[in-house]
């Protein structure tokens, strides 16, 4: 049991507290070393948290390093790892390792090859990219060239934000660097390439990243997809569904055969969804088998197949393969052509669940989709048992949240769905701890389609998408727009962030 002494006096190690001046006075390696971290300046006084506060050693390398007294605070190892990781930023280490790069160039002009590059400052470079990348909480890393720059950008909570810029004669050595551990083509620098590798980064488990590069006007673009295992292995209740919705999904996915679609766009996290369904299935009864493009994440007790054209493995004919492997459960990356449409059908009429996605604006555009891809109305009719149409929004950063005035058409919209006057919304004024953009992290919203015996007449009888919905809304469906503004009521996210990502249909 912890001592509850320590506890009382422990200094608070939010993220805000630490002042950027005591950071100057001790190097990132030397708070490694002695597992301590600068937090404030006090007249002559460097106050310090410190796993070992009595450590006299530690002190004495802290006093020489900042010519100042030191005033140890205890704190757990934990906290002060967790502390260093998210404010030092290696930005200046990252440009120091690259600016010992040198690219010769033969007498031809074209680029050297890497191996006559010194590689180890890229691969000390790219690694602290990466790192700086996790601690960010980014989802891809974009290397991007301009005319005489490299412009190294990071996706957090689905937004873009810039890194750093870095001269362009580095771009070279970093991409070729990503393609060596990708087992990519480094001397083919004209055509599309995509491949795979794992890192390790500092006090971190293996990453998987995911590596495409494409030729720009300016040179070689790469980005690269942070693969994060313990977001794809969500349940279902984290994902962000309401009580209600939840209760509607989970009654669908005890359905023993049929199909359910998840829609959306690129990002909406389609993928999470369907793996927390099937990872919610009885996974020792059932045979499940996956067909992806590509598999991002690996799974126990799952059989996963990577769709690969240059062999003639689609998802249309891996489908047919997967038919004669005795499956129960069977998900499907995407839907994408008229044929592999066609099989999930026939495979969710012949007795098994079939789960995958498919790109529509909401729930009710799913049933126009399939129709537009030819398959029939009375086969959609007798396979199809729900949708789930979603998106993601930011949420408001718990550090910097506070109540205040929104515009007049954000108050129009609220007060529109949810019936109710509210004058003041809760939003992040920006901190260190979201990045200054006032969000950290994302909730998905839900709109969720049941197909009723109604919903399966009406499409027989050839109604429209607008019949459609509106029956679906008559029967409870909550659309998308009021799935989000219930998460500002409940002050989880801002009017603007649900404007910004949802829609209403008329």
């Amino acid at each position: 049991m912890s001592d509850p002494s320590l506890e009382e006096s422990r200094p608070k190690l939010r993220k805000h507290l630490i002042h950027p001046e005591a950071l100057q006075l001790i190097p990132e390696s030397m708070a490694r070393k002695f597992t301590a971290i600068p937090i404030e300046l006090d007249d002559n006084a460097l106050h310090v948290a410190m796993a070992n506060p009595a450590d006299i050693l530690a002190l004495e390398a802290l006093a020489s390093r900042s010519q100042m007294r030191i005033e140890p605070e205890p704190a757990t190892a934990r906290e002060i790892e967790e502390a260093i990781d998210f404010n030092y930023q290696s930005y200046d280490e990252i440009e120091k390792q690259l600016s010992s790069i040198t690219v010769p160039e033969d007498t031809s002009g074209a680029p050297a090859r890497l191996d006559t590059v010194t590689d180890a400052p890229v691969v000390r470079a790219l690694t602290l990219i990466i790192d700086e990348a996790v601690k960010a909480r980014a989802s891809d890393i974009h290397l991007q060239p301009r005319e005489d720059t490299l412009l190294v950008r990071c996706r957090v909570d689905g937004t873009l934000h810039d890194m750093l810029t870095l001269p362009l004669m580095t771009a070279i050595p970093l991409i070729s660097r990503i393609k060596v551990l990708a087992n990519m083509n480094i001397a083919d620098r004209h055509r599309p390439q995509d491949g795979q590798f794992s890192i390790k980064t500092r006090g971190r488990p293996a990453i998987d990243i995911r590596v495409g590069t494409i030729a720009t006007v300016y040179g070689e673009m790469a980005v690269l997809r942070l693969l994060d295992k313990s977001k794809a292995v969500m349940s279902l209740a984290e994902l962000g569904f309401l009580p209600e919705s939840l209760t509607l999904y989970e009654e669908m996915l005890k359905v023993p055969y049929g199909m359910i679609l998840a829609s959306g766009p690129t990002g909406a996290g389609k993928t999470t969804t369907l793996y927390a369904s099937v990872n919610c299935l009885d996974l020792t009864g059932r045979n499940i088998i996956t067909i992806e493009d590509p598999v991002e994440y690996r799974f126990n007790h799952i059989n996963q197949i990577q769709v690969n054209p240059r062999s003639g493995l689609t998802f249309a004919s891996g489908l047919r393969s997967i038919l004669r492997l005795d499956p129960d459960v069977i998900l499907i990356g995407e839907i994408r052509d008229a044929e592999t449409a066609r099989i999930a059908i026939q495979s969710a009429l012949t007795g098994h669940l079939v789960l995958s996605s498919i790109h529509a604006n909401d729930a009710v555009s799913v049933v126009s989709r399939l129709l537009d891809l030819g398959v029939e109305p009375f086969l959609v009719s007798a396979a199809l048992i729900g949708v789930v149409a979603q998106r993601m929004v930011r949420k408001v950063c718990p550090e910097c949240a506070r109540l205040g005035s929104v515009p007049l058409v954000e108050k129009i919209a609220f007060s529109r769905e949810i019936g109710e006057d509210r004058s003041d919304f809760l939003s992040g004024s920006g901190c260190k701890s979201c990045g200054e953009t006032g969000y950290q992290g994302r909730t998905g919203i839900f709109e969720i389609l049941r197909m009723s015996d109604e919903l399966r007449m009406m499409l027989l009888n050839g109604s429209t998408a607008a019949q459609l919905r509106r029956q679906a809304v008559k029967e409870g469906m909550i659309s998308l727009l009021r799935n989000a503004m219930l998460k500002v009521k409940a002050n989880e996210t801002t009017p603007a962030e649900v404007l910004r990502n949802a829609y209403s249909v008329e």
